[in-house]
């Protein structure tokens, strides 16, 4: 591998300009401080909007934060730095049971199937399914793009700063803006590794392809322009994997309190 190669998307066998913007991804943590013009912000959200919805109950509300004091109270959620100030567009993709809820309280219906793990994981797939569109739609017209699950290091916090009503819960976040940075391709892992036929894929079966894999991570560590380090992807799950804050915070218990996932 070369530095040329770290900025060479990988090929498809078929392919047209939607394939090469989804090969191209990177995550874009730095922006430049021109906003988004609202036609451009509507053209997201309409692509969010007509994302496949788990048995067309539509469980995805999603917040755009214009409000300083709300994008920094998010900032402190997250620590990350990137999410604070003014620069990119900040989304917050919500799995939204509460509408739901509202429409089967009018019609004197039960809310006790709201309150289950599936319905709530129904959801989840809405709002994901919604926030790739979005990704995929921002970096076809040439913008960046960073999602933001740190978000959750204090979901109570980002449930106080918008106001989230009960039935609800904030899944991931999104940035969204024209790049100030231009880093380099970040490799995967193999197909023969993520796919099968039929079958679930041991990983004691591919020990070869996550050998060479982690020398390829390893030299892209080597070989990126920013932050440099001597690291392999098996190396990263055997020592980081459930340290940071969003894999440590309450998250059960505030889904209990939010009145999701009871049973």
């Amino acid at each position: 591998m070369t530095a040329t190669d770290l900025r060479t998307p990988e090929s498809t066998p078929v392919s047209n300009e939607t394939l090469r913007s989804i090969m191209s991804h990177r995550t874009i943590r730095a922006f430049t401080p021109e906003p988004l013009p609202p036609e451009l912000v509507t053209t997201l959200l309409e692509a969010a909007r007509h994302a496949p919805t788990s048995s067309f109950q539509q469980q995805c509300t999603i917040i755009r934060v214009l409000d300083p004091q709300v994008r920094e109270q998010l900032h402190q959620a997250s620590g990350q730095p990137y999410v604070g100030g003014r620069a990119g567009e900040l989304f917050v993709l919500v799995a939204d049971l509460h509408r739901n809820a509202w429409l089967r309280e009018r019609a004197g219906a039960d809310l006790a199937p709201l309150e289950t793990t599936n319905l709530f994981l129904q959801a989840v797939e809405d709002v994901l399914l919604a926030a790739q569109n979005m990704v995929v739609a921002a970096e076809s017209l040439g913008l960046g793009t960073c999602y933001l699950g740190s978000l959750l290091g204090d979901p109570r916090l980002v449930i106080s700063a918008l106001q989230l009503p009960a039935r609800t819960f904030p899944v991931v976040g999104l940035l969204v803006g024209h790049p100030a940075q231009d880093p380099q391709l970040k490799p995967r892992l193999p197909l023969s590794v993520t796919t099968a036929v039929d079958r679930y894929p041991h990983p004691a079966d591919h020990a070869d392809a996550f050998a060479e894999y982690d020398q390829l991570v390893q030299c892209y560590y080597d070989l990126r322009e920013a932050n440099r380090r001597v690291d392999s992807f098996s190396q990263q799950i055997a020592s980081a994997l459930g340290s940071g804050r969003a894999s440590r915070s309450p998250v059960l218990e505030v889904l209990h309190e939010q009145r999701l996932c009871l049973r």
